[in-house]
């Protein structure tokens, strides 16, 4: 139990420190106005306030990974903590704000177009790419997951196939409509939902004194699945993932003030983090040990954690408000993902945004594959997401990194965790089954090789942009400033 009360503190007091001197490494400037005005097109870009835009930044990032994710890295024991912990402060919340604020200064762009200007013209299409295909992916497991959370819920009352039609319903008015409409109107009703039933979970182990598991470097997996480079990429939401540099840009052009972005960028992944750890603690604690709870991961999947614990916790009332909490994350992620894939497509093909025949012209082909995808078995494909995700958030921190660097900056706190994520990705993939399936030591060989290369030639690009005086944002000195 200290362990877990400790670990809530120090995520904290990460925010109010190491948040505090990444915003002094970046450099806010508050008088410099933002898209949300200098952009203003009623439709993406629109101004909202901190409140509602961290609600809405928390409910964008925090689909089911910060519930499925520690529920099944929990089996580790709590090492997972102290993943949770490091990864939130210096490597998630760090890549979220970064990503975040560049966008800022770029006009809200997109990763693939911020990959494209600091990384290379060679990024452009490779990046576009990988970045549709995780969202549509994304959007299309997110419709499958709370339509059949749903369903066990309602007792099967209603049918599958009616209440995946609802979902798909709502995600089109979602992709389509004004941001403010939809989505600025209702988050802030989820984000209630979301806390109250997190904040539920939280309170419950501590009044029942549930038997938390105190710190520890051993791994308790049943299988002796390897920590590394495994517990990184099954632990992704909640300390680490590439999935929120899809999201950040859509409130990157809805913040009013570069000074705002600390809340709503850093404070809201470590928001992630703790409800990461309320349900790491859950699941270590609450089923009989490490082979307890594979048991019932085996039997009925996270799904069946999350319903034992919120009844366990909060009762038949109080449980049935934390799966709805849980249904909430992918619902709120799976409508973003769809809205950031349209984003992104228009910002590659040049095309505005205002009128609501160009938003059709991409929305309908992206639905039309996603549908088809729902028929798909998805445990197979669903196997590369992890990789997928972890390896864009490699890239968003050496965005990150470059932009520093360029900028004559602390890069070391984007560089640090890029480099130490991408000799886990090269590592993952050259071992795992879905990759090349070396042995270990050859992966770990190939990892801890591949990831200097690739060093090399990010510091000889670094150079090569510096020199060249790339320029770190879109002048907008013709506009009025804001007050």
């Amino acid at each position: 139990m200290i362990t877990f009360l400790v670990s809530i503190v120090l995520l904290v007091v990460g925010y109010f420190t190491y948040g505090k001197y990444v915003e002094k490494v970046f450099g806010v400037k508050e008088e410099r106005a933002t898209p949300a005005y200098v952009d203003a097109d009623g439709v993406d870009y629109i101004p909202m306030s901190t409140k509602k835009n961290s609600l809405i930044q928390l409910l964008n990032i925090a689909g089911t990974g910060p519930v499925f994710g520690p529920i099944m890295g929990a089996l580790y024991g709590p090492v997972a903590f102290i993943w949770i912990v490091v990864g939130c402060i210096f490597a998630g919340a760090v890549h979220d704000y970064l990503t975040g604020m560049i966008s800022i200064r770029n006009k809200g762009a997109h990763l693939p177009e911020l990959a494209t200007k600091f990384l290379g013209k060679a990024m452009k299409h490779v990046v576009n790419a990988f970045a549709v295909l995780l969202l549509l992916l994304v959007g299309t497991v997110f419709v499958s997951t709370p339509a059949a959370l749903l369903n066990l819920l309602l007792d099967g009352k209603v049918a599958l196939g009616i209440l995946i039609a609802f979902i798909f319903i709502y995600y089109i008015l979602a992709t389509l409509l004004p941001v403010d409409k939809i989505i600025g109107r209702l988050y802030p009703y989820f984000g209630a939902i979301l806390l109250i039933s997190a904040v539920g979970i939280g309170v419950g182990l501590i009044v029942k004194g549930a038997p938390i598991p105190e710190i520890s470097l051993s791994n308790f997996h049943p299988d002796n699945a390897p920590i590394f480079p495994l517990l990184f990429f099954t632990i992704t939401c909640g300390a680490l993932s590439g999935f929120h540099a899809t999201q950040t840009p859509i409130i990157s052009r809805t913040t009013q003030k570069e000074g705002q972005g600390r809340k709503i960028f850093y404070g809201m992944m470590i928001a992630e983090g703790i409800i990461a750890m309320i349900w790491a603690a859950a699941a270590m604690s609450l089923f009989d040990g490490y082979g307890g709870l594979q048991e019932l991961l085996a039997a009925g999947g996270p799904g069946a954690i999350v319903s034992e614990v919120s009844t366990l916790m909060l009762g038949a009332i109080g449980g049935t408000l934390a799966v709805l909490g849980v249904i909430v994350l992918p619902i709120t992620s799976g409508d973003t993902a769809f809205r950031s894939a349209r984003m992104i497509i228009a910002e590659y093909l040049n095309m505005a945004q205002k009128k609501m025949s160009s938003r059709l012209w991409i929305a309908i082909p992206l639905f039309a594959i996603s549908v088809v995808l729902t028929q798909i078995d998805f445990n197979i494909l669903w196997r590369y997401f992890s990789w997928a995700n972890q390896a864009t958030a490699v890239i968003a921190l050496f965005v990150g990194a470059m932009y520093l660097y360029i900028a004559k900056k602390n890069y070391w706190i984007s560089l640090i965790p890029g480099t130490f994520m991408l000799c886990m990705v090269i590592t993952y993939i050259l071992n795992a089954q879905i990759g090349f399936r070396l042995p270990m030591n050859i992966s770990w060989y190939g990892g801890f090789a591949g990831t200097v290369v690739l060093l090399v030639l990010f510091f000889r690009q670094a150079n090569k942009a510096r020199a060249a005086n790339i320029p770190l944002e879109i002048d907008i000195s013709h506009y009025k400033k804001v007050s």
